[in-house]
């Protein structure tokens, strides 16, 4: 629990209620099993896009954001692999549940990336992609996996600077895992992240290209608050 609550310190993506009302939330599968059409259509709504494909890419790019950040945590700075088994969605919005703090320690031989890649990318994201109700492309969403990936190392690398090490080696070897494997590459030694490919957030209304976007001229040195990726969420 303590790492949880320290984890929530550095921003919403980072935070998951623990225990509480049941009422309000609903199993995580139960969301991916539907295409977590109503967060898509609530997207689409909110950037007022008729092109569901963008909204669905929004949407999924911010509830990889809310994985990664407090996993990516729990891991670098407890050494525990956070256990998503349980994982509930609120009914009305993109907050995240755990019943109760389940973890593990983390593995020592070298198996640590494949850990968290089994409980983010195979639990979760596969499921949630599976069960879109709109076709978006396999390397767009894996391109959104590890963007947030990325995020969330510099996040946490900014408010614990003294766990650059560990956090630039697990999250180099991360973005060499499986599908997401190719999907950029770190550009910085404070880990600014280029990806190959695009969230379609520019496409949007009042939208833009994000800084570690595809289509970007060049990547922004100075970030003044949240970065633009965080935008749609």
């Amino acid at each position: 629990m303590a790492a949880l609550t320290e984890a929530a310190s550095l921003g919403a993506f980072f935070a998951i209620a623990v225990g509480g009302p049941e009422t309000g939330w609903r199993p995580a599968d139960d969301a991916y099993a539907a295409g977590v059409q109503t967060l898509v259509e609530a997207t689409a709504l909110r950037h007022c896009t008729a092109e569901m494909r963008i909204a669905a890419s929004i949407t999924q790019l911010g509830h990889a954001a809310r994985l990664w950040s407090p996993v990516l945590y729990c891991a670098v700075a407890y050494g525990i692999v956070l256990d998503l088994e349980e994982l509930q969605q609120a009914e009305s919005g993109p907050r995240l549940r755990l019943p109760a703090p389940q973890g593990h320690r983390a593995p020592d031989d070298g198996r640590l990336a494949q850990a968290l890649y089994q409980a983010v990318v195979v639990r979760h994201l596969d499921r949630l992609a599976a069960g879109l109700r709109v076709k978006v492309a396999a390397g767009l969403l894996y391109g959104n996996a590890a963007s947030a990936l990325a995020e969330a190392a510099r996040t946490i690398l900014a408010a614990r600077p003294e766990l650059r090490g560990d956090l630039v080696r697990l999250t180099e070897e991360m973005l060499n895992t499986s599908r997401l494997a190719g999907t950029g590459r770190i550009t910085s030694a404070d880990l600014d992240f280029r990806r190959r490919s695009c969230c379609l957030y520019y496409r949007a209304p009042n939208g833009e290209k994000c800084e570690d976007c595809s289509l970007a001229s060049k990547v922004n040195d100075q970030r003044i608050g949240e970065s633009n990726w965080r935008k749609p969420h």
